[in-house]
């Protein structure tokens, strides 16, 4: 069972979890940093999981120490439950000190705004605070509560953006924190010494670098709520592991750490455990549920010689086993690997952020820098004013404000109204990559089917009456633990078929069972393997029994008395919406794939029947991921839909993971999103609202890019010469807040999105 799925590691790729990184620039500036280390052959940084992947034989100490000197810290260690819940935690930190600096901000910004802009919108105000504290006394109010607010909650853009820019590798807080200061240098210049300034030209911007601190750091809180917890569903497998084994030792059974458990060791399970370690079962019998590993809801017997795997639970039965792999080589390590890896990987949208970006913020530092130097050099007189003030305006007009917020916002409303659908949007990433997929995969058990046995057909032969044959078949099975006897049994209990008493029972290994009832009669169920062994013939069967086996159902078979009575099947039967889902997306052009752990005969007929273009069948979570790579490489993006623990490594490995919100939790926190109404129609929904959301998100960056590329030059001063225009920083600003007022009403659009309910045409207001 481990054989197929077992991979070897490679010694040369190591991965760092990097704090402190905000922005696509700092991706770009601990790149250039790792990259630069003796032995580094590659590295890559992602953002949302803060991971940086490094490939090559790079000492540690040198990475750490590269790091660090870009201006980053890293943690580093072996103990991926300490890592992921130090992760969790910090992030969680994160998150409330982002809401509380931000609610502080807004607090102290708000009278500043008022103060300052009422002045200039309402006579009135202006008439008040000239009666009552006088215009003095109004800036020494908002140079007060401007200096609270840049240096206390705002303090985290100079710390990192100053020495970003010493560095010569500046960022977005550099531009934050140029701007602000700016704008709070220049105001306390106009404030305590206004005879420095040219004639028309003494106003304050304390407003200007108080609001921007305030929208800049409800851009990142809401930023640090979209990245969602990325490392949950890697704490969680981690949590399936058991802390300890009952290990047999010097004559006797100790519980030791799961860490001392050494490959040959004997291990005792009892019932309701979960296994420690993969291993071979030596003694006992049991059924195990496997379902993380091959995502089918029936338990699986377990025997003499039977492969177990750690993290999957024993049922009823108690065992021992031999360990054959313990630690990182279990397929429970492996598969927690594979979803780290995944998860890692970094998506093209994020490469072009990236470019954008890595050039837009030292552009902006540098045409401040030209227009200080030409206005300095050429201006008229008093020049160096003249500078200063083109300059300010530069920075304030190009501040990030209205990018910061561009993307964030409409991913908040996005996933928002897609919650209010069903549709849960765990990353925000999910909303550009969704919308491009080329294949929808689906898992099979519980995503496509019902993910229950259930009895689908009884046919009995001539001279036998359904119902007695149904109840005393249910009266044998009921004795035993296999699930499919326990689909037999509920099946006899919905047709409310009283169950005769059975005075003896026998499960036969591998065949069947056999049972006597207390008036001797005998009955005995199985494959036809054991009928055969026990002298009934079934070839009466044989059209039904055909028919069966091509709609990939294994028939079984009822004899009462020694004489064959019926043929029968348990399957798990497809959902009822499955059908028009599937149509849906091929009318789109979509094609549709199904990836399964079920038996190839068992797909291949359900793919027949339901139209899919592509039958991956019979592979464990490893095959299941390389089935997505291929399917990549084939089409193009991929979408895979899936519900069980063992879906987690595609659900991460997919452009967008669409998990069952009725299935696992582990599945549930690997995927992208999650259609929590468990109905596949929202896979349609989804798209639609993704492809709406990416055009809002397209609408609100170019807004922001392109206001900037045609308002930098005004304030740079292009139109001077000809026209004798300066874009005045109060001006700046106000366009600055205009850029960020659009972003944020584009982006709130979305709560009016409304998704077609048979197809993917939205109807929307983007």
């Amino acid at each position: 069972m481990n054989a197929p799925f077992r991979k070897s590691q490679t010694s040369s790729t190591t991965s760092l979890t990097v704090q402190g990184m905000s922005c696509a620039s700092c991706v770009g500036a601990v790149e250039k940093a790792l990259r630069q280390v003796p032995g580094v052959v590659n590295a890559s940084v992602n953002l949302a999981t803060e991971r940086a992947t490094i490939a090559g034989s790079a000492d540690m100490a040198d990475l750490v120490a590269a790091v660090a000197a870009a201006g980053y810290e890293v943690r580093h260690s072996e103990n991926a439950e300490a890592l992921f819940e130090s992760a969790g935690k910090r992030k969680d930190e994160e998150r409330r000190e982002l809401r509380r600096d931000f609610v502080l901000a807004a607090a102290l910004t708000l009278p500043v705004f008022i103060l300052e802009m009422g002045v200039h919108l309402l006579p009135w105000i202006h008439g008040l605070i000239e009666r009552s504290i006088g215009m003095n006394w109004n800036w020494y109010i908002q140079c007060a509560l401007t200096t609270f607010t840049l240096f206390v909650p705002g303090l985290r853009f100079y710390r990192k953006g100053f020495p970003a820019l010493f560095r010569a590798a500046p960022d977005m807080n550099s531009l934050v924190a140029v701007g602000t200061a700016a704008a709070y240098g220049y105001s306390l210049v106009a404030t305590f010494a206004p005879g420095l300034l040219p004639e028309g030209t003494v106003n304050v911007y304390y407003e200007a670098a108080a609001v921007i601190v305030t929208l800049i750091l409800l851009g990142r809180y809401l930023e640090a709520r979209a990245k969602g917890r990325t490392s949950e569903a890697i704490k969680r497998l981690v949590g399936m592991q058991p802390r300890t084994a009952r290990v047999r030792r010097g004559g006797g059974a100790v519980e030791l750490s799961i860490a001392e458990v050494a490959a040959g060791d004997v291990i005792d399970v009892r019932p309701g455990e979960r296994i420690p370690v993969d291993g071979e079962l030596i003694e006992g019998e049991s059924y195990v549920d496997e379902s993380m590993i091959t995502g089918e809801p029936v338990p699986v017997a377990k025997s003499l010689g039977s492969i177990v795997v750690g993290g999957t639970v024993n049922q009823k039965g108690a065992f021992s086993f031999r360990a054959t792999a313990v630690g990182s080589q279990t397929m429970l390590a492996q598969i927690i690997r594979m979803v780290e890896e995944a998860q890692g990987s970094k998506l093209p949208i994020q490469a072009l952020v990236d470019k954008i970006t890595l050039w837009f913020v030292p552009a902006v530092m540098a045409i401040a820098v030209l227009t200080f130097v030409i206005w300095l050099v050429f201006g008229p007189s008093p020049a160096l004013t003249f500078a200063l003030v083109n300059a300010v305006a530069v920075l304030i007009i190009a501040c990030p404000c209205a990018m910061g917020l561009a993307t964030p916002t409409s991913i908040m409303v996005g996933t928002g109204r897609g919650a209010e659908m069903g549709v849960l949007f765990r990353r925000g990433e999910a909303l550009q990559s969704l919308k491009n997929a080329k294949v929808v995969a689906f898992d099979k058990t519980g995503t496509l089917t019902e993910g229950k046995p259930s009895l689908t057909d009884f046919e009995t032969a001539d001279g036998f009456d359904r119902s007695t044959v149904l109840g005393l078949v249910a009266a044998a099975e009921s004795k035993s633990e296999h699930p499919i006897a326990g689909a037999i049994v509920d099946a006899a209990q919905a047709e409310r078929i009283a169950l005769p008493q059975i005075a003896s029972f026998e499960s036969v290994t591998g065949l069947g069972v056999r049972a006597t009832t207390i008036d001797g009669l005998r009955v005995e169920v199985g494959a036809e393997r054991f009928m055969a062994a026990i002298g009934v013939d079934v070839t009466g069967f044989r059209t039904m029994a055909d028919r069966l086996a091509a709609d990939g159902r294994t028939p079984l078979y009822a004899a009462i008395g020694g004489k064959a009575a019926a043929v029968i099947a348990v399957a798990d039967p497809v959902k009822a919406a499955t059908p028009p889902v599937i149509a849906t997306l091929h009318r789109l052009g979509i094609k549709v794939a199904m990836v399964t752990g079920d038996d190839s005969r068992t797909a291949q007929a359900i793919a027949g029947r339901l139209g899919i273009d592509d039958v991956v069948a019979e592979v464990l979570p490893g095959g299941k991921v390389d089935a997505i790579r291929r399917l990549k490489r084939e089409h193009g993006a991929v979408a895979f839909v899936g519900d069980g623990i063992n879906d987690a490594p595609a659900l991460a490995e997919a452009d967008v993971g669409l998990a069952i919100g009725t299935g696992t939790d582990i599945a549930i926190e690997a995927a992208d999103v999650v259609l929590m109404s468990g109905s596949l129609q929202g896979i349609a929904n989804a798209i639609a609202l993704s492809k709406a959301t990416i055009d809002n998100i397209r609408q609100n960056l170019f807004w922001a890019f392109a206001y900037n590329a045609a308002l930098i030059p005004v304030a740079a001063g292009i139109l001077y010469p000809e026209f004798g225009i300066l874009l005045s920083p109060v001006l700046a600003a106000g366009a600055m807040a205009l850029s960020s007022v659009f972003v944020l009403a584009n982006a709130l659009r979305l709560r009016r999105f409304a998704a077609a309910t048979t197809g993917l045409d939205a109807r929307s207001t983007s």
